[in-house]
């Protein structure tokens, strides 16, 4: 089992150039895996985590209604917006600057086969995030990402999650929004439930938040809960 993970800042970097770098992480992953299974070759496969902030862009997942994208091309072309059907699951949401998105690509047989706990997992590296500032992240039943004041009708969510796996190896991941400029979730139903609003940690303290203070803070509660190694070139 190898709990090294790869740890790359890939920085501002366009939606589908960062898609395809994980598809290509992605892939020689899988190629080593299948390898192993067809000549039991013993190779020992890497893992990852990637850090990106993107232009502006919504993405849908394989299970989500294009509905729930409230603007068209023209409106998309006036406020900057690309839009991408991608192959992870979840419905529709938005990445731009301001939001830390982070992809971790694990072969999850170097941790542990087990989905839910790798969902529950992210979503808590995000709780002790917000409790280091005095806030009370928490999970909303049936719904995955990190939310406040659940059960309430001001329930806001502050990360959302979406995450493709095959042969136990993951991509795509989380979208913390720290200095997000909020006003771009208009143009969308978020995740597909309409009787909830988004947040950001800037919004929830009133001021402007050093994100290169939670990239660390991600970093280390990543480590601590998937016992993980982190490499950093």
């Amino acid at each position: 089992m190898n709990k090294s993970v790869y740890f790359k800042d890939l920085k501002r970097l366009d939606y589908k150039e960062a898609w395809d770098y994980q598809e290509k992480l992605f892939k020689e992953i899988l190629d080593i895996k299948i390898k192993n299974r067809r000549e039991d070759a013993g190779l020992e496969t890497p893992n990852h985590l990637l850090f990106v902030e993107h232009d502006h862009v919504y993405t849908l997942g394989k299970s989500g209604d294009e509905k729930n994208l409230l603007a068209n091309q023209v409106k998309l072309d006036r406020i900057g917006a690309s839009f991408y059907k991608i192959n992870r699951g979840g419905d529709i949401t938005y990445h731009g600057p301001g939001q830390i998105t982070g992809y971790p690509i694990l072969d999850l047989e170097n941790f542990f086969t087990d989905i839910h706990k790798y969902l529950r997992y992210l979503e808590e590296i995000f709780i002790k995030i917000l409790a280091d500032y005095g806030l009370k992240g928490e999970r909303s039943e049936g719904e995955t990402g990190v939310w406040l004041d659940v059960g309430t009708p001001i329930a806001r969510k502050i990360c959302a999650l979406g995450v493709r796996a095959s042969r136990w190896v993951t991509m795509h991941g989380f979208a913390f929004n720290v200095n997000t400029d909020l006003g771009y979730f208009d143009h969308i139903v978020p995740c597909g439930i309409e009787d909830k609003s988004v947040t950001s940690l800037g919004t929830e303290l009133g001021r402007v938040v050093d994100e290169s203070e939670i990239k660390e803070k991600i970093k280390r509660y990543f480590v601590e809960l998937f016992d993980a190694n982190l490499v950093i070139p």
